[in-house]
């Protein structure tokens, strides 16, 4: 199920579901801490009306999503035809302070005057923890309803007509027989329980008179905070200033926040305008203020798989930050590298992935690869961060960066990539290759390797580091030198996939992957004119056929991570289809990039949401989404295609 809505602030990331539910609630990491995550977690919302119950996810109400504000301000609009009502929900998280806020608009289209009791309920895991030791208690003083469990603690609240909350009750959900305390509210009337503890869930009522053809609206929030006391002082704040002050002073920051994009709208295509200022947005919904750029916050996948995607990885990280750092912005690169220094080994390198705060995530590598002992790692995401560092700093031209960073993350790094090398091929030592699925020394990761070895060298002379700078080129040159000479399949005319070592013995891997073709071209591993790259991408074209009207492309040969159809090659991934649009911007064929900027733009859900994959038969969205560097590339491409012109 994906997101059609995300809200963050970089310390509390709410994701609401296709029923405009509460589904991920991540405080105080993005990504990491879901209070919301498991499978009874929803925060049920409904209506009593005419002497029954309605919860939005019971089948009966149709659903429209958007972001209309040029802010990451969520609209839902839901409608129940068989009750005449609508409800529309105004949704955000404050910029400034982290609290979730939700200004409902309950609508009448019935011709007579009616009674409407509007029911918001929570059910929270606190500490993303499955234990039984949360606690929910009514505050009187406070007009509040308070869950905690040790530091972290969430006030729930709201107002109609300035007044709180009419209705209340506190009760156990999936425990001891009991479904939730929304099943209270199923009469009409909820019974007013003042505590519990657990696994504890609750529910609060308004009750509106809502005139014939006519409209209500109620105020929900709920505050988070690492105390009671930190959590009820952004309470009392919300009481204060008001949800509407405070929705304006939100949508206010993201204004002033997306200046540098604005500068560029006008030469984005009338039609993108949307999706490119979305997906800015969505991509910065995924960042921890603290660094971390999370790969994405949609838990649904922990309804099938051991684990989702939210997680850091080094190499999502770096190809996010690609555009905010073409588009001039400082604070998120600066804040995304000082993560990557504090997580980097000491021997150099970037582990397989991170959680929010820094600790290592869960990781399927092994030390050991059939007789060879190594990092569990994929060079890659070292590499990238180099890289990227080095246009970091070529575009802010600021020589804090290289004293910040130069010494202590550049050094360290680059002397890693330079000698992990095999000396008998002079390619990179095997590791995993950026799909995380095969170890060997893979075409895509030689291409980063040489990309972050040359930048590297440019720093080193920036630095005043003539040692380092003649080691760094020289160690790239040779292993463009070896790239060419073992990497590029005569038969087949494309680039291996990569070079496994079965007992000692190299073997190539003839799968077409097109991440060897476009990270030889991204990277420079191969001039743009060469034979092997014009024969490489010819070979992709026969072998997927993509065409302007369904352009989609797989990751590789048979890919069958998610595959929903045996008859198809794989899924359609948004990545490594934009990577074919930003060669043909490249080899200036702008039309067949646009077409492919197009068919993205069509698969985007209502909101902009863009996920990893789509079902090559059904256009289906394949979950997780948002997947934030699916939005990346579609916003470098665009930047291209405004190069370009």
């Amino acid at each position: 199920m994906a997101r059609p809505i995300v809200l963050s602030n970089g310390e509390l990331h709410v994701g609401l579901n296709k029923f405009g539910l509460v589904h991920d609630f991540y405080y105080p990491y993005v990504g990491f801490e879901n209070h919301a995550g498991g499978s009874h977690l929803r925060h049920k919302v409904g209506i009593f009306i005419d002497g029954a119950i309605s919860w939005l996810d019971n089948g009966d109400w149709e659903f429209r999503f958007e972001y209309p504000h040029t802010a990451l301000i969520g609209h839902t609009r839901a409608k129940n035809d068989k009750l005449n009502v609508i409800l529309e929900f105004d949704d955000a998280v404050d910029a400034e302070t982290s609290v979730f806020m939700r200004n409902v608009h309950v609508i009448n289209l019935g011709n007579e005057a009616r009674e409407i009791k509007l029911y918001m309920h929570q059910a929270f895991a606190i500490g993303d923890s499955r234990s039984n030791t949360d606690t929910a208690q009514y505050l009187p003083d406070s007009d509040a309803i308070l869950h905690y469990r040790g530091r972290r603690a969430f006030v729930i609240a709201g107002q109609y007509n300035e007044k709180p909350f009419d209705q209340y009750s506190i009760g156990l959900f999936g425990i001891e027989g009991h479904e939730g305390s929304f099943r209270d509210a199923e009469d009409g009337q909820l019974d007013g329980n003042n505590v519990e503890h657990g696994r504890v869930d609750s529910v609060l009522g308004f009750t509106m008179n809502v005139a014939a053809k006519s409209s209500e609206r109620a105020h929900y929030w709920v505050s988070a905070g690492m105390s009671i006391r930190e959590a009820l002082y952004i309470h009392r704040q919300m009481l204060d200033d008001g949800m509407h002050a405070r929705i304006h002073k939100t949508a206010a920051w993201w204004h002033k926040w997306l200046s540098p994009a604005l500068k560029l709208i006008d030469h984005v295509p009338v039609d993108h305008r949307p999706l490119f200022l979305h997906s800015i947005m969505i991509m910065k919904s995924q960042m921890d203020k603290r660094g971390a750029i999370i790969a994405s916050t949609d838990s649904t996948m922990l309804n099938y798989s051991r684990d989702a995607y939210g997680y850091s990885w080094p190499r999502d990280g770096a190809y996010v930050l690609w555009p905010f750092i073409r588009m001039g912005y400082k604070d998120e690169p600066y804040r995304f590298f000082e993560f990557c220094r504090r997580g980097m080994h000491p021997s150099g390198y970037m582990m397989h992935k991170y959680r929010a705060d820094g600790a290592l995530g869960s990781s399927w590598h092994p030390y050991v690869h059939g007789d060879m002992v190594a990092p569990p790692i994929q060079e890659d995401e070292t590499a990238i961060v180099v890289f990227m560092f080095a246009q970091f700093y070529h575009t802010q031209q600021d020589s804090a960066l290289i004293k910040d960073f130069y010494g202590s993350m550049i050094v360290p790094m680059a002397e890693f990539l330079a000698e992990y090398v095999d000396s008998s091929s002079g390619l990179p030592k095997p590791s995993y290759d950026l799909w995380e699925q095969d170890y060997m020394t893979t075409t895509y990761s030689t291409a980063v390797t040489y990309g972050g070895l040359l930048a590297a060298a440019e720093l080193a002379a920036i630095a005043g580091d003539e040692a380092h700078e003649v080691k760094w080129r020289t160690a790239a040159e040779d292993i463009q030198v070896a790239a060419h000479r073992h990497l590029f399949n005569e038969d087949r005319k494309s680039f291996y996939k990569g070079i496994r070592y079965d007992s000692g013995s190299p073997v190539a891997d003839e799968t077409i992957d097109l991440s060897a073709t476009f990270g030889a071209f991204m990277f420079g591993l191969f001039a743009i004119e060469s034979t092997e790259m014009k024969q490489s991408i010819q070979t992709i074209t026969s072998t997927f056929n993509p065409s302007p009207e369904k352009p989609g492309l797989p990751r590789y040969e048979n890919d069958d991570y998610r595959r929903t159809d045996d008859t198809v090659t794989g899924n359609y991934w948004f990545i490594t289809t934009l990577w074919h649009a930003q060669y043909l911007l490249e080899v200036g064929d702008s039309a067949g990039a646009m077409a492919i900027l197009s068919w993205v733009k069509s698969h985007a859900l209502s909101t902009g949401m863009l996920a990893e994959q789509i079902n090559p038969k059904t256009s289906e969205t394949i979950a997780p989404a948002p997947l934030t560097w699916s939005h990346a590339e579609y916003v470098s491409t665009m930047l291209d295609s405004i190069e370009r012109r």
